[in-house]
This record gives C-alpha cells, sequence and structure tokens, in this order.
C-alpha cells in the first residue's frame, strides 16, 4: 500500500465534504423556508427525503468526478 494514494484519498474525500456542505449551505440560503426548523420541529419528512436525495446525488457526483 502506498501512502500518497491513502493521502490522495483523504486530501479528495475532504474536498468532497467541503463542497457538498457548500452546495447545500447555497441551496438552504435559496429556498423560502429554513429547512432545519421545517425539518426538525414542524417534522415536514417530504422535505427531508428532499434534502436526503440532494445530498446523495451531489455525492454521487462529486464522488465520480473524483474518482474518475
Amino acid at each position: 500500500m502506498e501512502w500518497k494514494y491513502v493521502l490522495a484519498s483523504l486530501v479528495y474525500s475532504l474536498v468532497g465534504i467541503i463542497i457538498l456542505g457548500v452546495c447545500f449551505w447555497i441551496w438552504e440560503k435559496i429556498t423560502p423556508e429554513d429547512l432545519w426548523k421545517e425539518i426538525l420541529e414542524k417534522q415536514n419528512l417530504a422535505l427531508a427525503i428532499v434534502a436526503a436525495a440532494f445530498m446523495i446525488s451531489l455525492a454521487i457526483i462529486i464522488s465520480s468526478a473524483i474518482h474518475s
């Protein structure tokens, strides 16, 4: 096992997590409602599913970009 591949994987994972967080933050800012308030306080299951789908889809895109 070569350490440069492990280090590269960790760096790309960190970059992917940062990009995912920034994209979710931008999505939260452009939507009219406070997503966390809707999900946690009002128990909006549909919005929770949409937020989860958004995060999963972005994660798939980022992982494809990193590993290709």
